[in-house]
Order: C-alpha cells, then sequence, then structure tokens
C-alpha cells in the first residue's frame, strides 16, 4: 500500500481549532468588545462569548439583530484588527501539540476542520507549528455558512475521504456540536472554550474532557481509542 493509498484510507480525527487547541476564544471576546464599542453598539462580553465558535454572519445578526450590512462588515474589520493586535498572546492549550502528534502516530488522519478566516488560521498554525502533522484544513472559504449548520464538517470528511463511521469530531464550542449532530459524526467536547459540559452533553458531545491534555491521557478509552482500534484491525499492512 503507498503513502497516498494508507492516507486516503485512515480514519481521521476532526479537530476545531479556536478554544479547542489554542487559548484564544476570549482574544475574540476581547477583540469583538473593542470592534462593538468603537460603532457605539452596546453588547456585554458575556453575550459575545456564547456566540464564540458561531459563523460570523450568525453571530453578527445574533448580537446586532438589524445592523445594516456596511455596519457588519465594519465590524468584522475591526474584530481582525483587533484581534491580530494580540496576536502575541495566542498560544497552544494545554496538550494540545502532544494530542495531534498522538493521533498521527496512531495511524489516524490529523484534520483542522475549521471555519476561520485565512489570516487567523494561518496566525492559529504558526502557533501550532505542527503542519507535519496535518492531512487536511479547512476554513470559511470552504463554505457560505459555518457551524452550527454542518457544512464545514462535511468539507472535512470530504477531503479526509472517509464517512462519518470513519471519523470523530474535537471541539470546544454547542456550535461545534451542533454541526455533528446534523453531520452524523460523533463529537468530543472540551471544556477549554468555556461552554459548560451540562451545555456539551445536552448538544449531543458523546464524550466530554477538560482540555486536549486530558483527553490525551485517556485517549485509549475515548471515542479515539476506539477509531484507532478499528484502523489497526483494518489495516491489511499492521503489524499483527
Amino acid at each position: 500500500m503507498s503513502a497516498n493509498e494508507s492516507a486516503a484510507s485512515a480514519r481521521a480525527v476532526l479537530f476545531d481549532v479556536d478554544g479547542t487547541l489554542v487559548d484564544s476564544n476570549y482574544l475574540h471576546v476581547h477583540a469583538w468588545t473593542r470592534a462593538f464599542a468603537e460603532v457605539d453598539i452596546p453588547v456585554a462580553a458575556w453575550r459575545i462569548h456564547r456566540c464564540i465558535g458561531m459563523d460570523g454572519s450568525t453571530l453578527m445578526s445574533t448580537l446586532t439583530g438589524d445592523a445594516p450590512k456596511d455596519v457588519q462588515t465594519h465590524l468584522k474589520d475591526l474584530h481582525s484588527k483587533y484581534y491580530e493586535q494580540t496576536a502575541n498572546l495566542l498560544k497552544p492549550l494545554p496538550g494540545a501539540r502532544d494530542l495531534l502528534h498522538r493521533v498521527e502516530s496512531l495511524g489516524l488522519q490529523v484534520v483542522l476542520a475549521t471555519s476561520a478566516p485565512e489570516d487567523e488560521l494561518t496566525l492559529l498554525r504558526r502557533v501550532l507549528d505542527i503542519d507535519e502533522v496535518l492531512s487536511a484544513v479547512t476554513s470559511s472559504e470552504d463554505v457560505e455558512t459555518a457551524k452550527p449548520e454542518p457544512d464545514i464538517v462535511e468539507v472535512a470528511l470530504q477531503r479526509a475521504g472517509v464517512g462519518t463511521d470513519e471519523a470523530v469530531f474535537v471541539g470546544d464550542a454547542v456550535w461545534d456540536v451542533e454541526a455533528c449532530v446534523r453531520a452524523g459524526l460523533r463529537c468530543i467536547g472540551l471544556l477549554s472554550g468555556g461552554f459548560s459540559r451540562g451545555e456539551l452533553e445536552t448538544a449531543g458531545a458523546v464524550a466530554i474532557f477538560e482540555d486536549a491534555e486530558e483527553l490525551l491521557h485517556h485517549l485509549d478509552d475515548s471515542p479515539i481509542g476506539e477509531l484507532a482500534r478499528a484502523q489497526s484491525g483494518g489495516r491489511q499492512d499492521s503489524p499483527r
């Protein structure tokens, strides 16, 4: 079996990035808070946090109601500017890099299934510094509407060349879980993005861990462990 054939047939773990692998959610809250203040739209920070991980246009309509399109576009530009100013504060969440390397070492594909804009994704990938283990990556350019719609999940599955029974998703927000439920894909929830265990459970997460590090410590007993065992058992070239 060639390397390309092996990668194409390998089961996959899809990862959200913001709040799951990189400690960025509260930097997004700060950037949006500054953006709303600059255009004199009063929005409490806690309400912004509740929308982090949601599709950008959906976030805008949720938080600004009927604000004109040009105002919403200006808000997005301001958010990008203020977020970029805090890029030096971005850092991988505990265990994130080790988790990705471990998943790859198990013969599973590592896929970044994010709807982050390309400029933000460039920052996040630089912070993670794990491109060598990546099999596929998505961004906001791949879909018209992101989470909680299932489109970005479906694109990630297509790029990995796997079905929903050959993959699992790891995310931190209820929007990740809801997108996976709609796509028919199992989702592991992490608390590192600020959503509660109860919220993730109610949304449909099949397992919940504090962060990437705790998931790594319990990997064998997680849905990722199940996926790895299925991969090992199904590979004709796996050692016996």
